[in-house]
């Protein structure tokens, strides 16, 4: 119980400075539960269904079915129903051999005995030389290997690790293995944890700890299917299971039922446990320090040099220095020329509005607990249809961009917005798709998911586009502030530290600077295979970026117009 809170407390610590003004307006009497999260009361000597899902690596990246392997396997396989994201993730949930009921509790209970080939053998050895880690679900849980974290003196914290180790390989520090033989992990003890409370009948289940084992099973007399003899093994003595040993293996598991004090609605809290939230912190005071630096210089420009430079030019007894007027001043009449690929440019930026409006609404929902990892597969379903809804978004920027300069194909580059950026990314995605198809992977998506995929593309996203790119078209022409010359002026030869690609690469340090912490977190959760929880500290940090980005812009530009060069639109935009 204690670790619980202590888990809690974190968590509320990461999220505290942005969910708070949301959390005032909820009313606290009543709860609610997302659709398929709800809880669920099991009565004494109900069964409990395991289900299986896949095996991953963080070496290889390629998640597996779980009966891709000799394990197991019912007579019948029953495939759960997935969302969108789940198989774009991988998962692929189907029934398993294992009888679990409610209260019961087993020692050393056989699951089945199998007669490995070579093949299959040499199977299970590259897995496990590859570290694949087994992933089982339970009442909603992944299961989660448990230690104890006691790096802070006086506070160890119970830490999850999502999945277990299929085997391990033997060293001279592991007893009874030899270096580099495969040990297959055949024994499992299973703990489940459960609530019980006045409120409801029956038991929830709060959590599902499993501790792998390899042990090399013995028994006495012959083997039979229908009454399997009695093992003389389970105490583990045999040694461990080596797979360059007999083709026999036998399959067991224990089950430890044990009633907990945790609530059903903090079951997940040790799972979503970010023990590095100092870390975090100091990433928030990086981007604030990085923020202030800018939005000095920016008030300085604005403050001293803008508002000087405006009086000088607007200044009646001033006018007879108009012919020694340099930097800015002297491109007012070039400054709003259409940029070179003028289209182009309106099609990025329209995709870009798409883009930050999918990450914006994705951000809402995950602060106000929409997108829970208890909703498996929710996160990438809910970015998949927020980025196909926002094609209106990007029809009616790209429309109103081009209308501005002065474009007439309007058609044309309403389907460039609809076609270029989710073309490209489409292509790239299935020519990598077809490699994980060659290596038989769960994580290739099957026809029947890029047809679904084509169809949100082709018959949303794109109608969607159009509709706001008429009525983006249908908007007046934004009007510039001053008129452009007829003939376009001279730009002087510029300094080598005024050149497109440098000026890119040092506009983009400093926002790369206030992000780079938070996207170290975010990319190793996605390649480690953790869960990231802390959507506190993202949108302040994407708050940060922004601002950032914008800041860093006005600056570039107005370095640029000093130095005469009116070509700012592209740079503006990289």
């Amino acid at each position: 119980h204690r670790t619980t809170m202590v888990a809690r407390d974190r968590r509320r610590a990461a999220v505290v400075a942005s969910v708070v003004p949301l959390a005032a307006l909820l009313h606290p009497g009543h709860a609610f539960y997302l659709p398929g999260v709800a809880p669920q009361e099991y009565g004494p000597g109900t069964k409990v269904d395991l289900k299986v899902n896949k095996l991953t690596s963080t070496k290889t990246q390629l998640p597996y079915e779980y009966y891709r392997l000799p394990y197991c396997k019912p007579e019948a396989i029953e495939n759960v129903a997935e969302n969108l994201g789940e198989v774009l993730r991988g998962d692929r949930i189907v029934n398993s051999m294992y009888d679990l009921r409610m209260g019961v509790d087993e020692s050393c209970k056989v699951l089945c005995r199998k007669e490995l080939s070579d093949k299959e053998r040499e199977q299970f050895a590259e897995f496990v030389s590859q570290e694949y880690r087994v992933h089982w679900i339970l009442d909603n849980l992944p299961a989660a290997t448990k230690f104890v974290d006691d790096s802070v003196p006086g506070e160890p914290v119970t830490v999850y690790d999502v999945g277990f180790p299929m085997g391990f390989r033997g060293s001279a520090d592991i007893p009874n293995t030899k270096d580099g033989v495969s040990y297959l992990n055949n024994h499992v003890a299973i703990t489940i944890k459960y609530h019980k409370d006045a409120s409801f009948e029956g038991s929830r289940i709060v959590g599902f700890e499993v501790e792998p084992s390899s042990v090399k099973h013995t028994y006495q007399g012959s083997w039979s299917d229908q009454s399997p003899p009695k093992l003389t093994s389970c105490s583990g003595g045999a040694g461990p299971h080596a797979l360059s040993g007999g083709a026999e293996a036998i399959f067991t598991y224990d089950v430890k039922w044990e009633q907990s004090d945790i609530k059903w609605a903090s079951r997940w809290d040790t799972y979503l446990l970010m023990g590095d939230e100092q870390i975090h912190w100091f990433s928030m005071v990086n981007s604030l320090m990085i923020v202030l630096f800018l939005s000095g210089m920016v008030a300085m420009i604005m403050a001293r040099t803008l508002r000087r430079d405006l009086s000088r030019y607007n200044d009646v007894e001033a006018k007879e220095d108009a012919a020694e007027e340099s930097g800015w001043k002297l491109v007012h009449g070039d400054v709003f020329r259409p940029p070179a690929a003028a289209g182009l440019l309106a099609v990025y930026v329209g995709t870009g509005a798409q883009v930050f409006g999918m990450a914006f609404v994705t951000m809402i929902f995950a602060l106000l607990g929409f997108l829970s990892p208890a909703n498996r597969g929710g996160l990438m379903t809910a970015m998949l249809m927020l980025y196909v809804f926002m094609g209106a978004v990007a029809g009616y920027v790209a429309a109103r961009l081009y209308k501005m300069f002065r474009g007439t194909n309007w058609k044309a580059n309403t389907l460039k917005t609809a076609t270029m950026y989710p073309g490209i990314v489409g292509v790239v995605f299935f020519v990598l798709n077809l490699f994980i198809w060659g290596q038989k992977s769960s994580g290739a998506v099957p026809f029947g998911t890029l047809f679904a995929l084509l169809c949100m593309w082709f018959g949303i996203s794109m109608p969607l586009v159009f509709v706001g790119s008429y009525f983006g078209y249908k908007r007046p022409v934004i009007e510039h502030p001053t008129r452009t010359n007829q003939i376009p002026r001279q730009i002087p030869e510029q300094p080598w530290y005024m050149s497109p690609v440098f000026c890119v690469l040092v506009g983009g340090i400093l926002p790369f600077g206030a992000v780079f912490i938070e996207l170290f977190f975010i990319l190793s959760s996605i390649w480690l295979h953790q869960f990231y929880y802390v959507f506190g500290f993202l949108f302040l940090v994407l708050i940060i970026l922004v601002i950032t980005c914008a800041e860093i812009t006005i600056v570039m530009c107005y370095f640029q117009l000093c130095a005469e060069d009116y070509h700012w639109w592209w740079r503006a935009f990289l």
